[in-house]
């Protein structure tokens, strides 16, 4: 299983769809769905209603492997059900659509120009309980908000040396050194941050695997040269609080580069929709991000 998944993260047309809103942001999300904060007692029901949006996207026919490679879970979403079997085993076994999950525990407050990853003393723990549901790989976020070379290296590292962690476990890890699309000098940002991802890769071990997910470029194509690298599965973006039109049109401009978005692929859909006003905006959405992964 996890050869084929590898192949078909590696080699199949297609976009990961990111349904990893944790607690912080879930609150927001369930918000543009049509829910506001108000109107749930509790972080369980919170996470109540949070799954029951997902589980009817992903049990939506709209939400397929035909465009769909993988998709990015909260742990809360792991543990849970959907269709009656757990998530993961779900996505696989009926849509060939990849389990990741999301490992990271949040930021800590900006330094040197960036947000580091809250510290992760669980890790071992969780990476095992994800091996044992069937998880493919996962996804880590820190985030770039100004060009400081000292602040960048220090990310990095600290994603480099998570990851490492990660494929200890025999996990496929996502590293997301996010830039801020409001940064300052995004441009620079990004090559001080190319710049330490290309040292860092030189420095893996021959079997080890990873993946990134970038803030779309400023510049077209500047992560081109990371897809020839060895270690390198596969290249995602976010969307970074960019509309879901726009994102998709600065997307298709880069060639190789494919959607992991979470905001702008779920935008419009609302939990008063009718079912077949929820499946043809999701289906609108499906189309509209798989076209701009496939450029």
């Amino acid at each position: 299983m996890k050869k084929e998944q590898l192949n078909r993260i590696r080699a199949d047309k297609g976009f990961v769809a990111a349904l990893d809103q944790s607690g912080g942001s879930t609150p927001k999300a369930l918000a543009l769905y049509g829910v506001p904060q108000g109107s749930y007692p509790d972080d369980e029901a919170m996470f109540d209603l949070v799954h029951a949006m997902r589980t009817r996207i992903i049990m939506n026919d709209a939400f397929d492997g035909n465009h769909i490679l993988g998709a990015i879970l909260f742990e809360d979403t792991m543990d849970r059900l959907v269709g009656g079997e757990p998530t993961a085993d779900y996505l696989w076994g009926r849509k060939r659509i990849v389990p990741f999950l999301k490992v990271d525990k949040g930021l800590i407050d900006m330094h040197n120009g960036v947000q580091l990853m809250r510290p992760m003393p669980g890790l071992e723990a969780l990476l095992e309980k994800a091996v044992k549901a069937n998880i493919f790989g996962t996804k880590m976020r820190s985030v770039i908000k100004e060009p400081n070379t000292a602040g960048i290296a220090e990310a990095v590292a600290q994603q480099f040396a998570v990851a490492r962690r990660i494929s200890m476990a025999g996990l496929i890890p996502i590293l997301e050194p996010e830039v801020d699309i409001h940064c300052p000098q995004r441009h620079e940002a990004e090559v001080l941050l190319r710049t330490e991802v290309e040292r860092h890769l030189a420095a893996l071990d021959e079997n080890t695997l990873v993946m990134f997910k970038f803030t779309i470029p400023e510049e077209d194509n500047f992560y081109a040269g990371l897809l020839d690298d060895p270690h390198v599965v596969r290249i995602v973006a976010l969307s970074g609080g960019f509309t879901q039109a726009e994102a998709c049109e600065r997307l298709a401009r880069n060639t190789g580069l494919i959607a992991s978005f979470s905001r702008a692929l779920l935008e419009g859909l609302r939990v008063d929709q009718t079912d077949e006003e929820f499946s043809a905006m999701l289906q609108a959405s499906v189309a509209a991000v798989y076209a701009a992964s496939i450029t």
